[in-house]
C-alpha cells in the first residue's frame, strides 16, 4: 500500500483559512432537494397537520381512557415458589429472588410489568416477569414468595387472580372494579 501525504501548495500561506459567516437561511428560502417534487413538500405539509389533529384527538382520548374501566387479560389461579428455587436460574438466565415482586408466565415477554390482583383479598401488586411457568395446568401465574405475601395468598396456596397487562408509564395497578 502507498500513502501519500500531501503538505501545502508551494507557496501557499499556512494560516488557517478564515470562516465565512454563517449563512442564515430560512425555512422559506430553502429550495427542496432536486428528487422531491412540489407535491412530496405539499403531502409533508398534510401530514403534519394531520399529525396535529390526531396528537389532539389523542389526548382527548387519553382523558377518555382515564375514566374506562380496565379489564384483566386473564382471570385464573395463582400460586407461588420460593424456597426449593431461591438464587437458582430463571428461564430469562437470572438468580430467582424469593422475596423479590417477580412471577413467572407461559408467554409474556421477560421483563414485561403487570399487575396481578386477588380476587379474594382485593389487592393488587406490580410484577415484573421473569421465569417461565407455571408448569401445572389451570394456573396463569407463577408468584415469587415476597409478591405472593405482598398480596396476601402466602399461606392460602391457590387463589384466584386477574392479571393486567401494564404499559411503560404505568407504575400501579389499576383501581378496584367496584362490586
Amino acid at each position: 500500500m502507498v500513502l501519500l501525504l500531501a503538505g501545502p501548495a508551494r507557496g501557499a500561506s499556512l494560516e488557517a483559512p478564515q470562516a465565512a459567516e454563517p449563512a442564515v437561511a430560512s425555512a422559506l428560502d430553502a429550495t427542496p432537494p432536486p428528487y422531491q417534487s412540489a407535491s412530496h413538500t405539499a403531502r409533508v405539509a398534510l401530514r403534519s397537520s394531520i399529525d396535529l389533529l390526531s396528537d389532539d384527538q389523542q389526548d382527548e382520548d387519553e382523558e377518555d381512557d382515564e375514566d374506562r374501566e380496565v379489564l384483566p387479560s386473564e382471570t385464573g389461579m395463582a400460586s407461588w415458589y420460593g424456597p426449593g428455587f431461591h438464587k437458582r436460574r430463571t428461564a430469562s438466565g437470572e438468580r430467582f429472588d424469593m422475596h423479590a415482586m417477580t412471577a413467572a408466565h407461559r408467554t409474556l415477554p421477560f421483563g414485561t410489568l403487570v399487575c396481578v390482583r386477588s380476587q379474594a383479598t382485593g389487592r393488587g401488586v406490580v410484577v415484573r416477569i421473569n421465569d417461565r411457568g407455571p408448569h401445572v395446568r389451570n394456573r396463569v401465574v407463577d408468584l415469587s414468595r415476597g409478591a405472593a405475601m405482598a398480596l396476601g395468598v402466602h399461606g392460602l396456596g391457590l387463589k384466584p387472580v386477574d392479571v393486567f397487562p401494564l404499559g411503560a408509564d404505568d407504575a400501579t395497578c389499576p383501581p378496584k372494579r367496584p362490586e
